[in-house]
């Protein structure tokens, strides 16, 4: 609880940060479970983090951090999850005590989800294609390497974004040029497009699924648009495709349950609730 003996508020940082659907959530959990609290966008600039971080158990129960301050709330705790230490970027914060935790829940967030959409997903193969190098592909990574998947192999236009991530995470993980990829793809069980390749305003991902074994999984963790042109894809060629929504909801869940001591579920509601303000802010552009 915050010092200040209020409602306990807690909420995401980032720069900018009005397009975080965070409060959506955990104001929908809040609610849902009847909690006293407030969630709230706070908009920190660069090189302004460890101000805010010292909030944190004072006016503040908690934090979400987001672009581009993940690294710099890496560097304000005192302790840090497993998940966290490996991937050396924070995006949930609190405080136990004098000690101010950090956790990334990217790595639950994706991995929840792609059991709700592909049971039996990790089990299928032990070779997977990762696109992309930035934070959200190496907390893939690092899921799938959790999973025991064996050969992993990024993908990225910048080669030594690549291999400066194989070399972070060992002999399981392989940084490959892009104009390999359709070989890659022959081989693989499992795709996951980890960049941000195919959200709306990016540039399109170009990628041929037709050599795709035919038991493989797509998963793409792009959910603006809600199914994107790789799931589409994907449907279409009938393999089994998990959307990138899951990975959203899914990564919040742990950090309400560290603030408030508990766990929320992700329900259809929820989830219908994130799709209708997607589809408004989409329609709001056009």
């Amino acid at each position: 609880m915050s010092e200040s003996g209020d409602d306990p508020r807690v909420g995401v940082a980032g720069w900018p940060v009005a397009h975080s659907r965070s409060p959506i959530l955990h104001g929908f959990w809040l609610r849902q479970l009847g909690f006293a609290g407030r969630y709230e966008r706070f908009a920190v600039p660069p090189g302004e983090f460890a101000p805010f971080a010292a909030r944190i158990g004072k006016d503040l129960l908690g934090a979400n951090v987001t672009a581009p301050h993940k690294e710099a709330a890496f560097a304000a705790c005192d302790r840090r999850t497993p998940a966290a230490e490996a991937l050396g970027a924070v995006n949930t914060l609190w405080r136990e005590g004098s000690l101010l935790w950090g956790d990334n829940t990217d790595v639950e967030g994706f991995l929840t989800s792609m059991d709700e959409g592909a049971p039996g997903w990790a089990d299928r193969g032990r070779s997977a294609v990762v696109a992309g190098a930035g934070g959200a592909a190496r907390a893939v990574v690092y899921a799938l390497a959790s999973r025991g998947f064996d050969r992993i192999v990024v993908v990225n236009r910048t080669q030594a974004r690549a291999a400066a991530l194989a070399i972070q995470f060992g002999r399981t993980v392989i940084a490959s040029p892009w104009d390999s990829l359709s070989r890659e793809l022959s081989l693989a069980d499992l795709l996951v497009n980890a960049s941000s390749l195919g959200m709306r305003g990016e540039a399109p991902l170009d990628i041929d699924l037709t050599v795709l074994p035919d038991d493989a999984v797509v998963s793409d963790i792009v959910y603006v648009p809600l199914r994107t042109p790789l799931v589409e894809q994907a449907k279409t060629r009938g393999l089994l495709a998990v959307e990138g929504l899951g990975m959203l909801l899914h990564q919040a869940v742990p950090a309400f349950e560290r603030w408030f001591g508990r766990r929320p579920e992700v329900t259809s509601e929820l989830r219908a609730l994130i799709e209708a303000d997607i589809l408004a802010s989409q329609q709001e552009k056009t």
